[in-house]
């Protein structure tokens, strides 16, 4: 019995392949069709990004444009990197055992769903980090304003610290192993004190981005709408910032949508003791994928270029966020008239209620010039 956990490597001692599975010609097409379609859409979304950084002359925008050059980057990476595994196995129907006795490919590929799993949650909570303090830099000193070279170093600083957190198992906490059906390796789900440090570790760094972020642009959408409720003239143009801050609130919302059943399937598991669902897991895997497919549209879509092309009408011209969302601000002044009190530029003394800010007038859009 020694001898034969001594000859089986670690990563194939729960789950040895062959497995008893139908591969299936839909399935292979079908993990092929993902992956391309996938990289497709982060490579251009990457093309449009570094589009928009070369052009752009704000210090916040671009430091902004650079955390997403980083997400779209790695989220390239990981369909890359682990889409071509997958793809391989479909196709060739490999056996694990056999190409890889001393599992250095299966840890590979388990410390590459850790990695490029981590990186978008915590690249996700950094940009929130990084707007909540742009949105409010009036009420912080100029000099903490963040440089591009900061920026990149934040980025790889991110990369980096997901990178320690994916290598734990190589040093005994946690470990990875082959899972059904037979295509992927990923960390051991269990009740052992090794694998449930390590899992607890993965799911709550995770959940723990997602709720950052979520309180981070929170404070920054109703700091957001105590300026656009304000009528001061000397308030610094809003439109890029209102840009970014719908950009990252869909970004946050596709994590959490894709993320949070895994994480929570995770810790749910592991506290309770009770035998791995492999169907279930599979599903919540297949889900937290779509995030790598769905975050390239945010910076395709959701951008003033494709904005003024939609809604031409609009007056583009004035540089106004009345006038870029009117009905928008319109309704989240009402809607927050009570919340919001006093000036939230000045205090009491600016002579102009949010009551009067928040009139359907206000925000009507200029009628087009005569011919």
């Amino acid at each position: 019995m020694n001898h034969s956990n001594e000859s089986t490597p670690l990563c194939f001692s729960i789950n040895s392949p062959p497995f008893n599975y139908t591969h299936t010609i839909a399935s292979a097409y079908f993990s092929s069709v993902f992956s391309a379609l996938g990289l497709t859409f982060n490579l251009i979304a990457f093309v449009v990004l570094l589009k928009s950084f070369l052009r752009t002359q704000s210090r916040s925008r671009s430091s902004f444009l650079i955390f997403l050059c980083g997400l779209v980057f790695t989220d390239f990476m990981g369909l890359l990197v682990t889409g071509s595994i997958v793809v391989s196995f479909h196709f060739t129907q490999f056996n694990w055992r056999l190409l890889d006795p001393h599992c250095h490919f299966c840890n590979f590929m388990g410390m590459s769903m850790v990695f490029y799993g981590l990186c978008p949650l915590l690249l996700g909570a950094t940009m929130a980090m990084e707007r909540f303090v742009g949105i409010n830099r009036p009420f912080a000193r100029s000099t903490s304003m963040m440089t591009k070279s900061r920026a990149v170093s934040i980025v790889l600083l991110v990369w980096a610290g997901a990178g320690c957190i994916s290598l734990l198992p190589l040093v005994g906490v946690g470990s990875y192993h082959m899972q059904i059906p037979g295509s992927w390796c990923f960390v051991k789900i269990s009740s052992e004190a090794s694998d449930m440090a390590f899992c607890l570790l993965f799911s709550l760094v995770g959940l723990l981005s997602i709720a950052v972020s979520f309180l981070l642009n929170t404070i920054s959408v109703v700091t957001l709408v105590k300026v656009c409720c304000s009528q001061d003239a000397r308030q610094r143009r809003r439109d890029y910032e209102v840009e970014m801050m719908v950009q990252l609130i869909w970004i946050m919302m596709i994590a959490s949508i894709c993320w949070c059943p895994l994480l929570v399937f995770i810790t749910k598991t592991v506290f309770s003791g009770s035998p791995l669902r492999i169907h279930y897991l599979l599903l919540f895997i297949r889900f937290a994928t779509w995030n790598q497919i769905l975050d390239p549209w945010v910076y395709i879509l959701f951008r003033r270029a494709v904005l003024k092309r939609l809604y031409p009408r609009w007056d583009w011209s004035r540089g106004s966020i009345r006038t870029l969302y009117p009905s928008f601000v319109g309704t989240v002044c009402r809607l927050t008239r009570a919340s919001v009190g006093s000036d939230p530029l000045g205090g009491s003394d600016g002579g102009v209620s949010v009551k009067e800010e928040c009139k359907p007038q206000s925000f009507n859009v200029a009628p087009p010039s005569p011919p």
